[in-house]
């Protein structure tokens, strides 16, 4: 269906002129007539009757005005969809409970006017580059880029946070009972980590964390979700796992389980915005203001990040 046409009945309905209604679309009578004549044979009925005093919707007319404004009202949303600036920002923040998604919390109290749309990409830097290039995504939060596999030119990043590794032991753990531990201290003992999937940044993260401190990290078994690790821990003395400082989990009292800061240096993990170059979505800017804000005075000293991420 011919949408100016649509619109065009309705400028007409409303008008009750053929000649106001040309004047409300800045075209001519002429015009006027000849889309409202194409939509009545595309209906096969009568939609105006002329009368001295202009132009009177017929019984057909009256029943389809109401449904032609839907129709435009879903039209225009339709390009208000994909209009920046006038849709949501949409932004990738791998998983619900970690750093990113806290980011975005605070981002949306501070603004809340802005519309956003949040996604999960769970897989690596390659696939949040792809919907950022394809325009699915404005942007994503990522450790930035594999070694030696820099961002394409048009995709900038800015790191954003250096988020702190804790120590997650149950209450039987030899390390159960520390204040805080050295990564020194950890050299020997079963670190468990199944959600590390090879080929991603954070893979390759805590590839170089072994290789620089002599770790032992396990990925071995399936990844049940982090309610089967936290049970795992708890129960089994022998392992502890990573997590990060803004990871948000609730565990059962009865667990027992201890976070535990890790010292000398401080591994932190490195969250970058990655977003593109010439995405004109004015939110952007302003979320990009936003994380600036909160990452100033932010002290990197006695920390640990690869030598592969992009530096603040």
């Amino acid at each position: 269906m011919d949408l100016d046409a649509v619109r065009t009945f309705v400028a007409a309905a409303d008008a009750g002129q053929f000649q106001e209604a040309a004047a409300m679309l800045a075209v001519t009578q002429q015009a006027v007539s000849k889309r409202i004549a194409a939509l009545e044979r595309s209906l096969g009925v009568r939609l105006f009757t002329r009368t001295p005093r202009g132009a009177q919707l017929t019984i057909d007319g009256q029943a389809f005005l109401p449904h032609a404004r839907d129709l435009l009202r879903v039209a225009d949303r339709a390009v208000a969809s994909v209009h920046t600036g006038r849709r949501p920002l949409r932004v990738d923040v791998i998983n619900s409970r970690g750093a990113a998604t806290g980011l975005m919390r605070g981002f949306h109290r501070a603004h809340p006017e802005i519309d956003l749309d949040v996604v999960m990409l769970l897989d690596g830097v390659e696939t949040a580059v792809a919907a950022i290039r394809s325009g699915a995504i404005d942007a994503s939060f990522r450790a930035v880029a594999m070694p030696g596999r820099p961002l394409p030119e048009d995709i900038e990043s800015v790191r954003v946070l250096d988020e702190p590794l804790q120590l997650l032991t149950g209450p039987a753990h030899a390390l159960a009972g520390a204040r805080s531990v050295t990564v020194a201290q950890l050299a020997g003992h079963r670190i468990w980590m199944p959600g590390i999937v090879p080929g991603t940044e954070w893979g390759a993260y805590y590839d170089d964390l072994v290789a620089e401190f002599g770790l032992t990290i396990e990925s071995t078994g399936p990844n049940f979700g982090s309610d089967a690790l936290l049970d795992t821990v708890a129960d089994t003395p022998a392992l502890a796992t990573f997590m990060s400082e803004r990871t948000r989990l609730v565990w059962p009292a009865g667990h027992g389980l201890r976070r535990i800061p890790v010292t000398d240096p401080t591994p932190v993990y490195p969250h970058s915005l990655l977003w593109h170059r010439d995405n004109p979505h004015p939110a952007l800017a302003t979320l990009r203001a936003h994380l600036a804000a909160t990452a100033a005075g932010h002290d990197a000293a006695g920390t640990w990040a690869p030598d592969w991420v992009t530096p603040r």
